[in-house]
């Protein structure tokens, strides 16, 4: 949850009165004409009795919100004053004073080819200014910088708004509210009470998006709900959103969902789902469980009445974990059919300097239909597997809780977030082996004096087994060059070469925007290439709230080009944050492997063909893989054709040996 700055000035007061009269007017306009809002509320079956059984949630909605963003009516943030971090054990509080707000710099897009570095990691392609906390709206910290990139845009969310980009950088739409964009889910909190932990997720099978934050009237309270849109089209700008909400537990409503995020998965088939995860809190200080929720993707895609399968994990069946992760579809070999989604967490034990020796793993399988789906193991939904890992110490102390990391110029501290998995969860099916890949900031000694670290893994799941010990696992330090290092995300192209996003900072150093990374042929267990820096900030922070996570994903249009958005500061203060996004890419890696493919289309009788060539062809069999799943499995002789019949839109192609298991590049055609 975020902390919340007091200072209003006269003009935003006025914007508020100005937002109230214009949603009205945008409540009655998406009533009347963008669509219709189903009346349905939050609800469960009626046979959810027993325990451990899964509850079949009805969605709210959907709402078609049919209106182009940059003609929302401007509807600002809620005013919110939380200032703890909800953690699975209480921890010393981090509240400290806040600094006097100081005008932005006009930051533009900024090309950064020739930027010498030490090492061989490469440096950004290009970087541009994200939204500023001036431009947010919500006057709050941290900014809880997430973004995602797809075929045509960047979409990044902060607290408490999103901002849509072309690919160079160029504000196509917003910032928007989140009160603005989920005005129409009357009802709701998310009419006028959403309060940020955003998330945006594209979905390359179906080259959509989803935009997500969480919305309530106060806390402790009786009404928490997570906002949705999906994009109807691959435009997010005009192309029109469909709007759904789901109660965070209607069998507890006083559960508040706190860093909820979201994982894609492509079983159950046809539609699969997205999995959403959130931490559950009646009182700051009381932690009641996690909440997992399987959305029904297939419906919400096609704008259809949508049932959510959901579970409560209480500590019993947790142990000392929380924040569980979802794993994430993105490049390769996309999971086979019936394969359960994966979930990934931690141990974040009372106390601090505890060397812990384990990541634990969970199996969501999910029914739509009925009441089939299964969380874990037993009644207490219990993990699956006790991975064992090299020994770590989460970042935390018994004295300052997460906030230990210096700055330079200030005696203040950051904040680590240093005892869970960080999002994403990797979810990657190369050349016959399926691996996830996780992230998070660990200590690198016993009671955390020295510099953090960021702990990364990477773990053979082939079969749809947790295995014993990780393939890969480092603790990342850059060679012990006194950086802290922490907020990390990872990333892997379709080439199998691994990225990490992260910040970093020391007395020595004002916080910035690092990244590290190795090839798929570099020795295992260490992050070869080095270090780059993606943005650094001329100045620290004088309160501890930093960004609460970072997001690095890979580029679709050619499974290569990774992007990142992490957060800095221009000038010393607080409640005055930055946000930088940038793009690298190893040169090595193509966008595919050492098959080439390449697509034509053309139109006979009214039906659309789409003609495949590829190269080398080597005799044995392939899949063919439209939109993320395999449609025909046929001899491996260079050239198919894929009749489409009278279909339209855009599909992804790729060519994947059965033997091998390599991959050509994606390729991507859009018929009319």
């Amino acid at each position: 949850m975020k902390k919340k700055s007091s200072k209003r000035d006269a003009f935003f007061k006025v914007r508020v009165a100005l937002g109230i009269i214009l949603v009205s007017v945008g409540i009655f306009l998406a009533l009347a004409g963008f669509g219709s809002f189903s009346k349905v509320s939050a609800q469960t079956n009626g046979n959810n009795s027993a325990p451990g059984s899964p509850e079949i949630v009805r969605m709210v909605g959907p709402v078609n919100l049919d209106q182009d963003l940059r003609d929302l009516p401007y509807i600002a943030p809620k005013d919110e004053f939380e200032e703890r971090v909800l953690t699975r054990y209480p921890h010393p509080g981090t509240g400290q004073p806040e600094g006097a707000k100081v005008a932005c710099p006009n930051l533009t897009a900024t090309l950064l080819k020739s930027i010498w570095q030490p090492a061989a990691m490469p440096p950004p392609i290009l970087t541009f200014e994200g939204v500023a906390e001036p431009q947010s709206g919500c006057g709050c910290e941290p900014p809880d910088s997430d973004g995602d990139v797809g075929l045509n845009h960047y979409i990044e969310s902060i607290n408490s708004s999103f901002k849509i980009f072309d690919k160079s950088g160029n504000t196509l739409a917003g910032p928007t509210t989140y009160n603005s964009l989920f005005a129409p889910l009357t009802g709701t909190p998310c009419s006028g009470h959403n309060d940020g932990d955003p998330y945006t997720l594209y979905d390359p099978m179906a080259d959509r998006w989803l935009v997500s934050d969480f919305a309530f009237p106060s806390f402790p309270g009786t009404s928490f709900y997570q906002c949705i849109a999906v994009s109807k089209t691959s435009d997010p700008v005009s192309g029109g959103w469909y709007l759904y909400a789901v109660q965070v537990d209607p069998g507890n409503p006083t559960y508040l969902g706190d860093y909820p995020k979201f994982g894609l998965w492509n079983n159950p088939q046809p539609g699969g789902a997205y999995f959403l995860t959130m931490n559950v809190f009646s009182s700051p200080t009381t932690f009641n469980g996690i909440r997992a929720y399987a959305l029904d993707r297939g419906s919400m895609l096609t704008g259809g009445p949508a049932n959510a399968v959901g579970f409560t994990v209480t500590p019993a069946g947790l142990g000392d974990s929380y924040s569980l992760v979802a794993a994430t579809f993105r490049t390769g070999n996309p999971p086979p059919a019936g394969r359960d989604e994966f979930l990934l967490a931690i141990d974040s034990p009372s106390s601090g300097g505890v060397t812990l020796t384990q990541v634990k793993g969970w199996l969501f399988h999910v029914d739509f239909t009925g009441g089939g789906s299964t969380f874990g193991v037993g009644a207490n939904h219990s993990p699956n597997a006790l991975i064992n890992v090299n020994g770590f110490v989460d970042a935390f102390t018994n004295t300052s809780g997460v906030t230990i990391v210096p700055q330079k110029g200030t005696t203040s501290k950051l904040d680590t977030l240093g005892d869970k998995i960080m999002t994403p969860v990797v979810y990657q099916s190369r050349s016959g082996t399926e691996s996830l890949w996780a992230s998070g900031t660990v200590c690198t000694d016993s009671n955390c004096a020295g510099p953090t670290g960021i702990r990364w893994y990477q773990f053979n799941v082939t079969g749809g087994t947790f295995p014993s010990t990780p393939t890969q696992q480092q603790t990342w330090t850059n060679n012990n060059d006194g950086l802290y290092r922490f907020m990390p995300s990872i990333a892997v192209d379709s080439c199998g070469d691994t990225v990490l996003g992260y910040a970093t900072s020391s007395s020595a150093a004002f916080p910035g925007i690092h990244y590290g990374g190795r090839l798929e042929s570099d020795p295992p267990n260490n992050l070869s290439q080095g270090e780059a820096v993606l943005f650094d900030g001329t100045a620290g922070q004088t309160s501890n709230r930093w960004g609460d996570y970072s997001m690095t994903t890979v580029d679709p249009a050619d499974g290569a080009t990774f992007w990142h958005v992490g957060e800095y500061y221009t000038t010393l203060t607080s409640f005055n944050w930055h946000t930088r996004i940038g793009a690298f890419k190893f040169d090595s890696c193509g966008g595919g492997g050492s098959i080439t493919l390449q697509a034509h289309v053309r139109e006979q009788n009214g039906n659309h063909i789409v003609g495949l060539t590829w190269s080398p062809a080597d005799g044995g069999q392939v899949n063919i893989i439209r939109n993320g799943s395999v449609v025909r499995t046929t001899d491996d002789d260079g050239a198919i054709k894929d009749k489409l019949g009278s279909q339209t839109g855009q599909f992804t192609y790729q060519v994947c040996e059965t033997d091998s298991g390599d991959c050509s590049n994606e390729v991507r055609v859009k018929i009319h």
